[in-house]
């Protein structure tokens, strides 16, 4: 598989430097990473209006491979953020949650994340996200890294 991958990262704009270290371990991992979210890279003078907000959003989440939603205590208060995942499901992406590092006890997820996620990964399992980056499955994890409890796995057997 390429180790080119265009991204969308929706975030809270405080959790930035999370992002910048994701990208960065990304990056040391061999992975050329292209973000198309706006963080601290991309930072403008004048606030856009609402509609170009949302239009810049809806075509930088076409523009990724894959989505990807960096949680932390205050993501789920975000105005925009049910919007990028609702958004990044009608356009059919994959939807990932990553917890923030810190984030090993509960914290609230995003409505439109319960609703909508394909997959859910601690901090420390960003090998997983290297999976599914690369369209390999993985399962669904808990803040810590662990599995969820109970562990539900279909496996489906003609008879």
């Amino acid at each position: 598989m390429s180790k080119s991958k265009n991204i969308f990262i929706s975030h809270h704009g405080e959790d930035d430097e999370h992002v910048q270290r994701l990208k960065e371990r990304l990056k040391n991992d061999g992975y050329d990473v292209r973000n198309s979210s706006v963080d601290s890279t991309k930072h403008q003078e004048v606030r856009p209006s609402d509609d170009e907000i949302k239009r810049d959003l809806q075509d930088g989440i076409n523009w990724a491979g894959t989505f990807i939603c960096l949680i932390g205590e205050d993501t789920h208060t975000r105005d925009w953020v049910d919007f990028e995942i609702e958004e990044a499901f009608n356009q059919d992406k994959p939807i990932v949650g990553i917890f923030k590092h810190g984030c090993a006890n509960s914290v609230e997820l995003p409505e439109a994340f319960k609703k909508y996620r394909t997959y859910t990964i601690g901090w420390n399992s960003l090998d997983k996200l290297e999976d599914i980056l690369d369209g390999k499955h993985v399962p669904h994890e808990n803040p810590n890294g662990t599995s969820p409890n109970p562990p539900y796995e279909i496996h489906r057997v003609p008879c």
